[in-house]
């Protein structure tokens, strides 16, 4: 093992055996590279005042080299904030805005001990590094059983971790915490758990209300104090857009220092929270009541990062630090806010109306992207397929019965036409 690694591995040995415990064959490898091109590299960024011949890039009068049919689109920027590689963690500035944001945005953050965000290249890959240093073949990944899709290819394809679901909702059609606490706790021979918390959820737009957060809390306690180490992952994707009364700030805050055994992990971006879903900027963070767990993880987060796309892209990390600084961010982020919570509540308020009688109930919804319909007396695929032959609407069908519906994409006036078609379509084919 290279001894960088094994410096690391010794510190979080020392500092928190049970985050060492947490981490996958790949995690306990893996290192960032202190002696190599980056870091001569930014050795001579700070002392080679004459020529600096170390690397990859061209620069031409002082600047980075570049085509002018490209920076004629791009005059607000600084050339050296865009063609230059990012470092490997990202734009310093970026990620001390992004730590302010998220303090901001989660005031229970103030008094919990936190690293620095580290950039990824959107929440995808920010999943695939946890996937990378925490999963191993065989380790539990629990997640509730309306998901995202990609889980599946991130930690089980890829890593061959094995998925254990649990209904997301209860007889109550709240969170189903029990279920959770179930889950968890099946994983006592193992010793280990790696939990997804997902809201608002992708697919049904549902956040927990303060009260079910509490209980989320607790079985995640349980479990610790059970003995299983547990990995928690809150991929706040869509962290924002709370439009009722649920919870308004991410479980990571309270996570945090709740117990030895658990290590809060979080993943979130600027992808949908401010719609540059293009862009591909996200972040991990870590927490850690030891600085030096959680410089030890930013350089095993570093290190998978230089081994994969060894950095993120820097124009797109530019652009978005400039939003964040820019004193006209918080009300134009306010308006989006606005028209999202509009499409949201009209969907409701259709859905609710009586006019579509007893073809199909809704799970419980009140953030986010999306809501699901839940079919009856056909499938989700046939409706799916005929929505799309016979009308030209678009939906996602999710097993047997139920048909996800992104309202985030609709004018909130044309959402009474594509409900009203929707049970058009499946009334037609019920006949």
């Amino acid at each position: 093992m290279n001894p960088l690694a094994q410096q690391l591995n010794e510190t979080l040995q020392s500092e928190s055996p049970n985050v060492y415990a947490m981490l996958s064959t790949l995690g306990k490898a893996i290192y960032f590279p202190k002696e190599g091109i980056l870091s001569q590299s930014a050795e001579a960024k700070t002392k080679a005042t004459k020529f600096n011949a170390t690397i990859g890039i061209a620069t031409e009068g002082g600047q980075p080299m570049h085509l002018k049919v490209i920076q004629e689109t791009l005059t607000a920027y600084n050339p050296k904030d865009i063609y230059e590689y990012a470092p490997p963690g990202g734009k310093p500035e970026l990620r001390a805005a992004w730590r302010t944001k998220m303090m901001q945005d989660n005031p229970s953050l103030e008094s919990k001990s936190f690293g620095n965000p580290v950039v990824t290249n959107a929440l995808t890959h920010g999943l695939s590094i946890v996937a990378d240093l925490f999963a191993d073949a065989g380790d539990a990944v629990i997640i509730p059983n309306k998901n995202w899709e990609n889980y599946e290819l991130t930690f089980g394809i890829r890593r061959g971790a094995e998925i254990v679901e649990y209904p997301l909702y209860n007889e109550q059609t709240r969170f189903n915490s029990a279920g959770l606490r179930e889950a968890l706790l099946a994983q006592k021979d193992k010793g280990k758990a790696i939990v997804v918390l997902n809201f608002p959820n992708n697919p049904t737009g549902y956040t927990p209300g303060v009260e079910e957060g509490d209980e989320i809390v607790a079985a995640i306690r349980d479990a610790a104090e059970a003995g299983i180490n547990v990995v928690v992952v809150t991929d706040d994707a869509y962290f924002g857009l709370f439009f009722e009364d649920s919870l308004h700030e991410s479980l990571f805050a309270k996570l945090s220092d709740l117990h030895p055994r658990v290590l809060a992990i979080k993943v979130d971006g600027a992808t949908k929270e401010e719609y540059v879903w293009g862009f591909r900027v996200g972040f991990i963070t870590y927490a850690s009541a030891s600085a030096a767990v959680l410089a030890a993880l930013e350089q095993k987060t570093t290190g998978i990062i230089r081994a994969t796309i060894s950095s993120g892209p820097h124009p797109s990390q530019t652009f978005v630090l400039r939003a964040l600084t820019s004193p006209d961010f918080e009300a134009q982020k306010a308006e989006k806010y606005d028209i999202m919570k509009g499409r949201a509540n009209r969907v409701k308020d259709l859905l609710d109306s009586g006019r579509y009688g007893d073809v199909w109930d809704y799970y419980p919804f009140n953030s986010g992207y999306f809501m699901c319909l839940k079919l009856r007396g056909v499938t989700a695929e046939a409706v799916r397929v005929h929505l799309l032959n016979q009308y030209g609407i678009g939906t996602i069908a999710l097993g047997e019965t139920d048909l996800r519906v992104a309202f985030s994409c609709i004018e909130e006036e044309n959402l009474e036409e594509l409900f009203d078609t929707i049970f058009k379509a499946v009334n037609e084919l019920i006949a």
